[in-house]
């Protein structure tokens, strides 16, 4: 890591020199939230608030009458708090869901990265939101930004000792990885401001952070619910006899991509490697450092470490890893991945505690007429003194019951409905979408408001065809950038325009193989209309076992795609 000449930061995107010139990352965060003549954040500072957690937004619903009545846009600010692991104490969800309805919109959306999302938090009230969330001992750090973003792991350390110790790894990378700037407790929590004669210092990231944000999960097999090979770097777990041996190392995955531009493209991570636990987090902090030092800082859409990999090439990055680490990696052990998703209903763990798994729409918790989510995991918290926990397909764990409380919980789930949360087809229940409209500014269809209803007409041929116990999975995103995952999708849409989306087939059912784009620009007419004869031939001539990706590729429908460069192909 070096400093650069002003010649070279001017060739570099405008984002880096917009860090170069923030004081590490306070820009002019003070006088913006200040300003009473506008609900939004200077323009630069909107780049650096996400380094805080914070995205702006506006109601796209409202934009072109606000627009008609020569208003500027109903701003907002998404808040997203970080959660390593996904899991979080009873108190803690009370306070998520107190701030939600005292600062946001009344819900609380749970994400594909195992992080609390609060919508709606206009200006005047983000500090406020910010100081309670941390005085619940949660925080918004580096939820966003060209940063390492909020590490997933296996949200269950009470399935298995395994799974305990494997959690705690998260968390002590999540901890390593967060970038040591003061200026996020100075602003947003009054903490004395350092002198102007000192500066911080970012010993992993430096002045400039990375070149874009930067991700990473944990695996333990033989479940890829955190669908590893999608993350820039992932660590599987290497076990015996329940004890943590080490992990495997992957490296280079990324869903993102851009319509139109064949240059971009999702790619699945290589296996790199093993090392042993008590190396990971010298192995996590030198690959983020070559990350930094290596990636493309002039056009953000070859940024990701992706591209990184890909352009040089996986030895490369094993001979320039080993130089740094000083000793070198060891060939991958043997492992095997059988499912990805969420098991439903009550599990029993390990000290005699049970976890009950909820399946919650597209991540949304909310009360409705029919439903009373929020109100109802609200009076469980109350009486629970185990944990939540998010998943990385959007749902949530009620975790660790003991055996003489988990009647208690049992009716309080009966009360409020939630008990049904999960009765539904296979395929509804391995569906993920992201938000989108209204709040999202890269959307461009709709994905979350739209998404179940889809699945209703999309039941019925699936009733029709006896493959209601099936699961297949089905995930849609407003734009292609990949947020719920939809390339991993085995039936994956992506939109195109309003009520438009690409229908891509044939990922992998483990997070094994991405998919590939079958019809392009389709509405819900068309929708319903491939994918009837596709469905109606898999239940008529699939093989025991068979998984629908394998076979619409086995069929011909769409070619298998084995590497990111083949995705246009």
């Amino acid at each position: 890591m070096t400093d650069i000449t002003q010649e070279e930061l001017a060739k570099r995107a405008e984002v880096e020199r917009i860090k170069d010139a923030s004081n590490y990352l306070r820009g002019t965060l003070v006088k913006s939230l200040q300003d009473p003549l506008t609900g939004a954040l200077a323009e630069y500072d909107t780049q650096l608030s996400k380094y805080h957690g914070i995205y702006q937004q506006d109601d796209r619903d409202l934009r072109d009458e606000r627009r008609r009545q020569k208003l500027e846009p109903r701003y907002q600010f998404m808040v997203r708090i970080r959660v390593p692991g996904g899991v979080c104490t009873p108190m803690q969800w009370l306070e998520v869901d107190r701030i939600a309805n005292t600062w946001c919109n009344h819900t609380i959306r749970l994400t594909s990265r195992q992080a609390f999302q609060l919508h709606g938090v206009v200006k005047r009230n983000l500090k406020k939101t910010i100081a309670e969330i941390n005085a619940a001992l949660l925080d918004t750090i580096a939820a966003c930004g060209d940063v390492n973003r909020n590490v997933t792991c296996n949200p269950n350390p009470h399935q298995s000792r395994l799974h305990a110790e494997v959690y705690e790894y998260a968390c002590r990378i999540s901890e390593h990885l967060t970038p040591q700037t003061t200026a996020y407790h100075e602003i947003w929590l009054d903490e004395e401001l350092l002198s102007s004669s000192r500066q911080d210092e970012e010993p992993i990231y430096g002045k400039h952070y990375l070149p874009r944000k930067f991700k990473i999960a944990v695996a333990i097999p033989p479940s890829n619910d955190v669908d590893i090979f999608a993350n820039d770097l992932g660590f599987i777990a290497i076990a015996e006899d329940d004890h943590l041996l080490g992990f495997n190392i992957t490296v280079g995955g990324g869903l993102s991509m851009a319509h139109g531009d064949t240059e971009t493209y999702p790619r699945l991570a290589d296996v790199i490697g093993y090392c042993p636990k008590n190396k990971t987090l010298q192995v996590a902090e030198e690959i983020v450092k070559i990350q930094r030092d290596n990636g493309d800082r002039v056009n953000r859409k070859h940024a990701r470490f992706k591209y990184t990999i890909e352009d040089r090439g996986v030895e490369w990055f094993k001979f320039e890893l080993n130089q740094r680490l000083g000793w070198n990696i060891e060939s991958p052990r043997p492992f095997i991945f059988e499912h990805s998703g969420d098991r439903y209903g009550w599990i029993e763990g390990i000290n005699d505690t049970w976890h009950c798994t909820l399946f919650i729409q597209n991540g949304r918790i909310l009360d409705t007429e029919d439903l009373p989510m929020m109100t109802g995991l609200r009076e469980i918290a109350k009486v629970h003194d185990g944990d939540f926990r998010i998943t990385a397909n959007q749902n949530l764990i009620i975790g660790q019951v003991g055996s003489k409380r988990k009647p208690i919980i049992d009716a309080l789930l009966k009360k409020y409905r939630l008990a049904h949360s999960y009765p539904h087809t296979a395929l509804r229940l391995n569906s993920m979408a992201c938000v989108a409209f209204p709040t999202c500014g890269l959307a461009m269809a709709e994905s979350e408001r739209y998404f179940p209803s889809l699945i209703d007409k999309l039941d019925v041929i699936i009733k029709q065809t006896g493959l209601e116990n099936d699961p297949i999975l089905v995930r849609m995103t407003g734009c292609p950038n990949g947020c719920a995952r939809s390339v991993l999708a085995e039936i994956g849409f992506v939109g195109k325009a309003p009520g438009k989306y690409n229908l891509y087939l044939g990922a992998g059912f483990y997070g094994q193989r991405l998919n590939k784009l079958y019809r392009e620009n389709i509405g819900e007419e068309q929708i319903l209309a491939e994918l009837t004869p596709i469905l109606q031939h898999y239940a008529r001539e699939r093989e025991p076992g068979e998984r629908f990706g394998d076979f619409v590729i086995k069929a011909g429908y769409v070619k298998e795609v084995l590497t990111g460069k083949d995705f246009h192909s």
